[in-house]
């Protein structure tokens, strides 16, 4: 059982020069003793801009045209229609020009990009010149295609290759069989489009530059404008220029979610939004079909790596869906690190599937790009925080700020037996002692817990919080906190925590400790510090007196300097002490090193300052409860010491800057004297002696 505490006597609490019991030091780092500090304010604040959308329900849409497309010859009315909407990219009269001369060319680009439509609209032109017609080609595997056998000739044929068929033959038989299918139709005098999903098969044709193009899709804004048009050509006008305007407002493209939307979106969203024109569709469902966009595409994908097959064949699809979970994970970090990340998961998706193959990985990668392509993300210059400096780094990120929560929901949610290698991985990742690896990962396990809290805390928060790692009970204790934003499961979490405190495992108090340092758990900032104060007759402060300081770099700084005061006057030297340390770590802890999991925007132009001088300048009315906790400090024989080396030291890294010289300035008359209380007379003049000698 935990220790009971210490209680001086009033005497001893009121007469500082004489009490008792071993002097304050001043508290070094965090619990991590460092790690996680430097650049982890960044990191979190990244985390939960990518993993916290706030939206209201989305509403799934309507499924496109069913895929595969039908087989056969495509009907006049459907070619009329694509001549009507089809927008032609930039590419179109080279691509027609390669088609009309070697009678084949492949187009390499994802779904739902117009591909398909394209392709058609080169077959339509050429057929139209030759007096053929257009048809769609079934795909019976590597040896070739349906319907080939009746190729005619001036006719012009579309063929698409499956993804997960594209992928598992892209060593052997991708070329093979473009070549085939090339001789073939150049033989008949007819013309073929093939369409290949990004990935190892469309990167490889591309390389070899045979028959293969990057296909690159028309603007969405274009594609969009066609359709709309279409849609309400019959009319009256201002609803075509009412649908226009509606397209363009702020809480549409919020709701979307998109950077851009491919052809295919825009063409869902032309219809929503012809039927709002016309009042079919109110505002709030034209946004919930709108915020169903993000959750669509992230289906589309686990539905595509939903039958992988067995190794090695399904590495290609194991690797792609595991790019895409670490990529919602590791939105705008740097690349290095979510590709590490995306390779352990695949790893671990992998010896899932087979438990008895040992994967190992690619060595030479695609052409740059051409992976991310397939996760609809990007890279482009970013910046790490390390705390006293930043660094460049190549950053990657989706291409659609949605995307990250839908591509993460939809893997926990849909697919249960994803969940087993996600924690693993998960709890690997928060053992890494890296701020910008080990918060993001315990952020995303703390959403992963609120979706389903049974499952998380059995196999993301126990694990991580009974083991002997630091950094581990750190992202466990973020974690709880992170899922106890979902009002249904705070209480939960909060029970949890309140068992913990009173257990006998250390560790558990420990990583309770630091839970609550987030102020969230417990549904208050004011409930979180009276379960710390709780909790400090069971530690000696270094874990209480952080999670304090973290509390008092949040959105409540009066509300944690008004408990400090009460602790200060406690009978209690347990609490009196908590006060004593959390003041000390307020005068010498950079403000960017006690980041928490909410915004405060207020110290953000004082990150690199001390957490004392940041809320002197950020809240001045914090003044006289600053001083009465600094004064306290410095006369009380326990921590005078330390409180006398602490406050040189703040003076002094004030002197290299203006401007916290300036606020320091303000502070210390206010310091020095309080009514009948006056400074200690051997701290005055060590201040003195600083302040002479800057």
């Amino acid at each position: 059982m935990s220790a009971p505490e210490d209680v001086s006597t009033p005497e001893e609490a009121s007469a500082p020069a004489q009490s008792r019991g071993r002097r304050l030091d001043i508290p070094q780092g965090g619990p991590l003793d460092g790690a996680g500090q430097p650049g982890g304010a960044r990191t979190a604040r990244e985390a939960r801009a990518h993993l916290h959308i706030a939206c209201g329900p989305a509403r799934m849409c309507a499924d496109p045209a069913p895929y595969p497309l039908p087989e056969g010859p495509v009907p006049r009315e459907e070619l009329a229609r694509l001549r009507r909407l089809h927008r032609a990219v930039p590419e179109h009269a080279v691509m027609r020009d390669h088609l009309r001369r070697t009678h084949l060319v492949a187009l390499c680009g994802e779904p739902g990009t117009g591909r398909a439509w394209t392709g058609l609209a080169l077959l339509a032109e050429l057929a139209e010149l030759t007096g053929g017609g257009v048809s769609r080609l079934g795909y019976t595997g590597p040896d070739g295609a349906s319907g080939v056998e009746k190729t005619e000739r001036g006719h012009g044929y579309l063929l698409e290759l499956p993804a997960d068929h594209a992928e598992s033959t892209a060593e052997s038989t991708a070329e093979p069989l473009l070549d085939r299918l090339r001789a073939h139709f150049a033989e008949h005098e007819a013309f073929c489009v093939v369409l290949v999903a990004g990935g190892p098969a469309a990167d490889r044709l591309l390389r070899g530059r045979r028959h293969a193009v990057a296909y690159r899709p028309p603007a969405a804004a274009d594609v969009l404008d066609r359709h709309l048009t279409e849609l309400l050509a019959d009319r009256p006008a201002g609803l075509l220029e009412t649908a226009r305007a509606t397209a363009r407002r702020p809480e549409l493209t919020e709701a979307l979610g998109l950077d851009e939307p491919r052809p295919g979106e825009a063409a869902r969203l032309a219809g929503h939004l012809a039927a709002h024109a016309e009042g079919r569709l109110s505002d709030e469902r034209l946004l919930e079909h709108c915020r169903s966009f993000a959750p669509h595409q992230a289906r589309e994908w686990f539905l595509e790596a939903g039958h992988p097959g067995t190794l090695p064949a399904a590495l290609p699809a194991l690797r792609a869906a595991a790019l895409r979970i670490a990529l919602a994970v590791f939105d705008g970090s740097a690349h290095s690190v979510m590709a590490e990340a995306a390779e352990l998961l695949a790893w671990e998706l992998a010896v899932t599937l087979d438990p008895q193959y040992a994967p190992g990985r690619p060595l030479f990668s695609a052409r740059p790009g051409a992976c991310l392509a397939t996760a609809r993300a990007v890279h482009g210059e970013g910046v790490e925080d390390l705390g006293d400096a930043s660094v460049p780094v190549r950053a990657v990120w989706f291409e659609g700020r949605r995307l990250a929560p839908a591509v993460l929901h939809e893997s926990w949610d849909a697919h249960h037996n994803l969940r087993g290698p996600m924690a693993r991985w998960l709890r690997a990742l928060c053992d890494d002692p890296r701020p910008q690896v080990w918060v993001r990962a315990a952020v995303a396990a703390g959403v992963l817990c609120a979706r389903d809290y049974l499952y998380g805390l059995v196999e993301l928060a126990l694990p991580l919080a009974r083991t002997d790692s630091p950094v581990q009970r750190m992202a466990a204790a973020t974690a709880l906190a992170e899922a106890s934003r979902a009002p249904e499961v705070r209480p939960a979490v909060n029970g949890l925590l309140h068992d913990w405190a009173r257990g006998d495992d250390e560790r558990e108090r420990e990583t309770a400790a630091l839970a609550h340092g987030y102020g969230l758990a417990a549904g208050s900032v004011a409930a979180s510090l009276e379960e710390l104060g709780r909790l400090a007759r069971a530690d000696d402060g270094r874990t209480t007196s952080y999670s304090v300081v973290r509390l008092l770099a949040g959105a409540e700084p009066e509300t944690v300097l008004a408990a400090l005061t009460h602790w200060l006057r406690d009978t209690r030297r347990a609490r009196r002490d908590l006060a004593l340390l959390a003041t000390l770590r307020a005068a010498t802890t950079r403000t960017s090193h006690l980041w928490g999991l909410g915004e405060v925007p207020e110290l953000e132009p004082y990150a690199a300052w001390p957490l004392a001088t940041a809320l002197l300048a950020a809240h001045p009315e914090c003044g006289p409860r600053l001083a009465e906790l600094l004064r306290a400090a410095l006369t009380w024989a326990r921590s005078a010491g330390a409180a006398e080396d602490a406050l040189v030291g703040w003076i002094r890294r004030a002197a290299g800057d203006e401007r916290q010289l300036a606020v320091l300035c303000d502070f210390l008359p206010r310091l020095a004297q309080d009514g009948d209380e006056p400074l200690d007379a051997g701290a005055a003049t060590r201040i003195r002696e600083v302040l002479e000698a800057l």
